[in-house]
């Protein structure tokens, strides 16, 4: 199930986004192909068993490759640099990629729940069961090696697209452990009604499955906080030259492959405008480094001698004091 990554080793801003489209690039190629070999295979073999349960992950190996063509095209356009239209990049692309999943798969579980309850009053005979048996070995063998590349991609980027993807993947694992359970029962101890049971299997962990993608995605696009570690850490990095008083009204959000920060820096009041200019490039400079692909927004305030201002609804944090690296 989906988790909050935002704040991971991986997450946005860890990586420019054209490296990062290196890392999510393979593996939702490989997302792509392996959803167009299983749903291909899973029909044909579908089309001579007979089976609810082969048709329910049939079903959902055709999603999985809508969803992913999806997610492809998705984290490519995420990675386009910002322009005239979209001044804050298109990172938010992932996000809408991740709720297209999970409205996908919630279709595919109300759909097999249906099936799997038809099937359930009047049970079906299972046909050809030893390909049925057999594809989908093969499709556990290719998922646990598409898994495999979608872990190490998410290891790098943190992209909330293929965490989306990896969890249908996970689920589609799962789901075909209880597919082969419902095909060997029905045909090798007569239980014919264990093949629609194992459709409503897959059909409830789909559900579940969508729930997680839409809340992980849902984050991004209502703009979520960092984790406090992360904004933390943000903070202290931030607040490293004594020169500077405190940090304070820090604000963040993730967006696909971004990271998007802002926050005021207070500075003594009778400094020149060209120093206060540089200390705020050096404090760009040091988060930068820790993650290149952030956007980064800093408001220095005249220590003691600003006037209040910002939106009232806005609740700041205690600041954080500058101290030596």
């Amino acid at each position: 199930m989906p988790h909050d990554h935002i704040g991971s080793p991986g997450g946005p801003g860890r990586l420019e986004p054209r490296e990062a489209l290196s890392h999510t690039g393979r593996a939702t190629a490989a997302s792509v192909a392996v959803a167009l070999v299983l749903t291909i295979t899973k029909g044909i073999v579908w089309y001579l068993s007979g089976s609810v349960a082969l048709l329910a992950s049939a079903a959902d190996s055709l999603l999985d490759l809508t969803a992913s063509l999806t997610v492809y095209f998705s984290v490519r356009y995420a990675a386009e640099p910002a322009d005239a239209e979209h001044r804050f990049g298109h990172g938010k692309a992932e996000a809408f990629a991740g709720i297209l999943q999970a409205i996908l798969v919630a279709v595919s579980a109300a759909l097999l729940v249906r099936e799997g309850i038809a099937h359930l009053i009047e049970p079906q005979p299972i046909e050809a069961s030893g390909w049925a048996l057999g594809v989908m070995g093969l499709s556990i063998a290719l998922t646990l090696v598409l898994l495999i590349v979608q872990t190490r991609a998410l290891e790098k980027t943190g992209s909330i697209a293929v965490e989306g993807d990896r969890a249908h993947y996970f689920s589609d694992l799962g789901s075909n452990v209880a597919v082969i359970a419902g095909i060997a029962g029905a045909t090798l101890l007569g239980w014919l009604w264990l093949d629609a049971v194992a459709a409503l299997g897959v059909a409830a962990w789909l559900g579940w499955t969508a729930w997680g993608v839409a809340r992980g995605a849902g984050n991004q696009l209502m703009d979520r906080e960092l984790p406090e570690e992360e904004r933390d850490r943000i903070m202290h990095i931030a607040a490293e030259d004594p020169r500077i008083i405190n940090i304070h009204q820090l604000r963040t959000r993730a967006a696909g492959p971004l990271l998007h920060i802002q926050f005021h820096m207070a500075l003594k009041p009778d400094m020149s405008l060209r120093d206060a200019h540089s200390i705020l490039v050096d404090c760009e400079r040091r988060i930068l480094a820790a993650w290149p692909a952030a956007d980064i927004i800093i408001h220095a305030d005249p220590h003691g001698a600003a006037e209040p201002h910002g939106a009232e609804f806005f609740k700041g944090d205690d600041p954080v004091e500058a101290h030596d690296p």
